[in-house]
């Protein structure tokens, strides 16, 4: 027999009116069942004494989020039950016992406290930074079209083929990042370690050493000498670049070497492109009008550069043009871009078309992270073996002028 535990709730009677108290129970499962049976909806249930522990050792900026992959589950769950004719408070209750998510545990019984006080599914989840602007618009376009479970099923698809488009940039990413690192670590131990040793055997032999070994010897003072500076250099740098991310101004410079770059800007590009235009047709097949649309199409493409063609579209349309025409008028889009836009919008069919560009760009990206993978793996063995090879041939540089020397 399983060993009852004491619950703290939280619960809202048939007047609305809050109510706390404890229950014993095997589970939370079992206290939201007998507190429903007494006519109350549960807003939170907690092990008690355990939600104040749980506080005391938050640690900041460590608290439980809410992931476009939580994002994604919960509204491809959401949608069945409402399809299947479950209504929103019975649909959040069971979501609520289930999500596995903390976090969003809790904001769902918010939201569905919230709904039960008369507030509509969108104004509840607005209320909350978890639910992006996209997320948000599509419901509240659901709402007012009768067609919630189907908006929320193409949720699920948008959020999933983000995700997908992410795991792409890490795989392509995290070669390069894992051999520099090892490259960092490399010569950073060779500098304190192994440099320092032949320091002395080079002071003995006196005479002028060459100019590499020179170099080497002066790196490995600065290392040894200033570690402390060097081990926060890296910490201070990713602050500075996080909080220059969140400037307007020098974000889109950003993102304007980001498009730029040799290697990867033509990625970046292409997975801004498909970003956008995913978003955009998501948006459209929704029916969120095209205003709202564009406005939140800018804020979610996650490049500067976009944004502000975006944003100007937006002020085109709202005189009247259509989207392709003042759209061409910026280089980030391609004309395969713009003449398709063009064609759905005499068509008819803008979100279908905005879709098959996305699914084009994705399959680009695909293709190139594997080709940009292939083409890097020989390039950083090389780099990391020059770093090494060339640290060595410093140290042993001296060592040629050794008979010279005795003699």
């Amino acid at each position: 027999m399983a060993t009852a535990t004491t619950f703290a709730y939280v619960v809202r009677d048939r007047a609305g009116k809050t109510k706390e108290g404890t229950l014993e129970a095997p589970d939370q499962r079992a206290v939201a069942t007998k507190l429903r049976d007494m006519g109350y909806a549960p807003v939170s249930i907690t092990r008690q004494g355990q939600s104040a522990l749980k506080r005391d050792l938050a640690i900041p900026g460590f608290k439980p989020k809410v992931g476009l992959k939580d994002l994604a589950v919960f509204s491809r769950q959401f949608s069945t039950m409402i399809n299947s004719g479950l209504s929103l408070i019975r649909a959040l209750n069971i979501l609520v016992e289930q999500t596995e998510n903390k976090r969003l545990a809790q904001i769902l019984g918010e939201v569905r406290t919230d709904i039960e006080g008369g507030k509509g599914l969108s104004t509840s989840l607005a209320e909350h930074e978890e639910f992006p602007k996209l997320f948000v618009a599509m419901v509240k376009a659901g709402e007012i079209a009768g067609m919630l479970d189907a908006v929320l099923l193409r949720i699920a698809d948008t959020l999933e083929k983000d995700l997908e488009l992410r795991r792409r940039i890490k795989s392509a990413m995290t070669y390069p990042v894992v051999v520099l690192i090892m490259a960092i670590l490399l010569t950073t131990v060779m500098l304190i370690f192994i440099v320092p040793v032949f320091v002395g055997m080079f002071e003995s032999l006196g005479g002028t050493l060459p100019l590499p070994t020179r170099v080497l010897l002066v790196l490995s003072s600065i290392v040894r000498n200033f570690w402390y500076i060097l081990f926060f250099l890296p910490i201070i740098a990713w602050q500075a670049f996080k909080y220059g991310r969140k400037q307007p101004k020098i974000r889109y410079q950003l993102d304007v070497i980001k498009l730029k770059l040799p290697v990867f800007g033509t990625l970046f590009h292409k997975i801004a492109l498909s970003r956008f235009t995913r978003n955009f047709g998501s948006l459209l097949r929704a029916g969120v009008p095209i205003l709202s649309t564009l406005e939140i199409t800018a804020e979610t493409v996650n490049n500067g550069v976009i944004a502000n063609a975006v944003d100007d579209v937006k002020d085109a349309v709202r005189e009247g043009d259509s989207v392709a025409r003042p759209l061409a008028k910026h280089a980030v889009f391609p004309p395969m871009v713009v003449q398709m836009m063009a064609v759905g919008e005499e068509t008819g069919a803008m979100d279908e078309m905005l879709m098959k560009i996305s699914d084009f760009y994705d399959d680009e990206v695909t293709a190139l992270t594997e080709s940009l993978t292939a083409m890097l793996e020989p390039l950083m063995i090389g780099v990391l073996g020059g770093i090494v090879g060339a640290m060595v041939i410093a140290l042993y540089m001296p060592m040629f002028k050794i008979f010279e020397l005795i003699k």
